[in-house]
């Protein structure tokens, strides 16, 4: 008993065309010769002030060598603005923007990366609220 079932010359030609065809499609093309330093979103608040940022012990941290403390529910976004506790922090000296809630705690946190550091990354003025 036969199971085979033969295909004619031109079917088969037929059908190695259309997978020859999909994997071409399917390829990845080459990437970018340049790629874009992706924008922080959220972005960095206007309020926010610079500074450099040492956890000692959490909630303890330095900022600018001055003991500060960390509001309860800070958020820490890291160089790839992603949320980091601030116990993977400890003893590093990090370039940042801040800003500080009504008590005075450093509320949230921007670690800056390497471009941000030599662009300054000053925004923009923000708009004088009355």
């Amino acid at each position: 008993m036969n199971r085979c079932l033969i295909q004619s010359s031109s079917q088969g030609a037929a059908a190695l065309l259309a997978l020859a065809a999909s994997l071409a499609f399917a390829s990845p093309l080459p990437a970018a010769a340049q790629v874009a330093e992706p924008q922080r979103i959220p972005p960095i608040t206007a309020s926010a002030k610079p500074g450099v940022l040492r956890v000692t012990t959490p909630p303890d941290v330095l900022v600018d060598g001055r003991p500060a403390r960390l509001a309860p529910g800070a958020r820490i976004r890291d160089r790839n603005n992603l949320l980091v506790v601030s116990g993977a922090l400890i003893g590093q000296d990090l370039p940042v923007r801040y800003t500080r809630d009504p008590f005075g705690l450093v509320h949230e946190v921007w670690v800056l990366t390497a471009a941000e550091v030599v662009a300054g990354t000053t925004p923009p003025p923000s708009p004088a609220r009355y």
